[in-house]
């Protein structure tokens, strides 16, 4: 069986990767001033920032439509013979209910829910690749993706709350006492949405190396095969910093670095990280 893996533009992943196992991406929709863009095609991250910089409102976010879902994985099907198709947490999102009315209009569609987001889905989706290179039917890598979920460890440390806050993902009063007392927040993703977790003080690259610490080091439960250092928008310097301190933490045999894109970067606010990886 020849089987094509699909996943919402929120997975984040690098276009390496994309192109590397032939990975089909269905764009989300940012909402700026009206005009519906699509994430990735149409409009960038940091113009995002730009908007919001300049006007002081936040773009807003849609799912892929249902139409969307189908018109591609229509003409897909004229290759593949079958499509696994990876969503944004149905939690966070109407994408992955659009996703399901249209696999049963299209037919051999296995939709995932992968109860996460960013490359925390990614992960799903290129075990999802590996899985269809290897032949596996898409049953079995739908059932097989299930199991992986429940051990993906997804969390971010924000430089600031506001852009959670107005996209109603926060309450006001969490997001301006983190603001006054310079707090830099973690948020962990569980059961599919986004809860607050520690609080880190001081300045926020010494706060991306205690989190990178709090996470990692002295952990025997981390399967240490891939993981993935995300961020909206921080330097090369930075980044290099940051692997050395994953890898002094754990010996992980792959360490990516992926930008996140419109949607995700919209709701946490530049100077994004998290860490991304499977537990055992």
């Amino acid at each position: 069986m020849k089987v094509k893996i699909s996943a919402d533009s929120t997975c984040d992943l690098p276009k390496a990767l994309i192109e590397k196992y032939d990975i089909g991406i269905m764009p989300l929709y940012i909402i700026r001033a009206g005009e519906s863009l699509k994430d990735g095609e149409e409009i960038t991250t940091p113009e995002v920032f730009d908007y919001t910089a300049r006007t002081g409102e936040l773009c807003g976010t849609a799912a892929v439509t249902i139409m969307d879902y189908v018109n591609a994985w229509t003409e897909w099907k004229k290759e593949y013979d079958a499509i696994v198709h990876v969503s944004l947490s149905s939690e966070l999102s109407a994408s992955y209910s659009n996703a399901c009315i249209a696999a049963q209009e299209v037919g051999d569609v296995w939709v995932v829910d992968s109860r996460n987001l960013s490359t925390g889905t990614g992960h799903l989706v290129l075990d999802a690749g590996e899985m269809a290179e290897k032949g596996m039917d898409a049953a079995d890598i739908a059932k097989a993706l299930e199991s992986l979920l429940t051990k993906l460890d997804v969390s971010f440390v924000l430089d600031t709350l506001i852009y959670l806050r107005k996209g109603g993902r926060c309450s006001a009063l969490a997001a301006l006492g983190a603001n006054l007392l310079s707090l830099k927040p973690c948020i962990e993703v569980r059961d599919g949405t986004m809860d607050l977790g520690k609080k880190y003080r001081g300045k926020l690259d010494k706060a991306f190396l205690q989190y990178i610490t709090d996470r990692l080091k002295d952990r025997d439960d981390i399967d240490t095969r891939r993981i993935f250092i995300t961020d909206s928008g921080i330097s090369e310097e930075m980044r290099a910093v940051l692997k050395e301190t994953v890898l002094s933490c754990q010996p992980f045999e792959q360490v990516y670095f992926s930008r996140s894109g419109c949607v995700i970067s919209g709701h946490c606010g530049p100077w994004c990280m998290g860490i991304l990886y499977y537990h055992k």
